[in-house]
């Protein structure tokens, strides 16, 4: 049986309402679902709470569940939801930037500091909430500026826009002049 039938086999399982289903489906996302929103929301606590209210709602909306993607791509799509959600409701404001910066990127150097894991994650944590938002799910997650526009409700070139503003930051935070490696914005 491959995985594709075994998720199926899983979901349909719960549907059905089984505790083992359920916990079995939680098992296999909650890590990933709990690291997503706390690179968003940046606090544990709030990334615990958003957790549960995720799976809540995938339990409560699995029968709307089509298999139009991956039940994991399904849970993503909720997980960010959930974290934009939960930064507009602190009053998350994304200011429209214009004229978009479009100045030329600078080519990466062969000497180019290494830097650690840490380093890395604090100069993003301290990125401002909208810069963060939009280079986690860009830089990170892999979503694109017109799906980040979507989920956010922004115009594409506002995503485009925090997004350069927030690689400049981590640059000058972390003392680089160069490009980043998903820098085809």
């Amino acid at each position: 049986m491959d995985a594709t039938q075994t998720h199926r086999d899983l979901i349909e399982r719960c549907r059905e309402g089984r505790r083992d289903a359920q916990f079995e489906l939680y098992r296999l996302y909650s890590r990933a679902m709990y690291n997503t929103a706390l690179r968003m929301v940046q606090n544990p606590h709030d990334a615990e709470d958003i957790l549960q209210s995720i799976f809540i709602e995938v339990f409560g909306k699995l029968d709307t569940f089509r298999y139009e993607s991956s039940i994991g791509a399904w849970i993503k799509r909720i997980t960010v939801n959930k974290c934009i959600n939960f930064l507009k409701s602190r009053r998350l404001s994304f200011s429209e930037l214009t004229p978009y910066n479009d100045r030329a990127e600078e080519h990466v150097h062969d000497g180019e500091p290494a830097f650690n894991i840490e380093q890395i994650n604090k100069a993003i944590a301290d990125l401002p909430d909208g810069y963060r938002v939009v280079f986690n799910l860009y830089a990170v997650e892999g979503y694109d500026h017109e799906e980040i526009a979507y989920v956010l409700g922004i115009t594409e070139a506002t995503s485009k826009s925090q997004y350069s503003r927030a690689k400049a930051k981590l640059r000058d935070a972390l003392g680089t002049n160069g490009k980043f490696k998903r820098d085809s914005a």
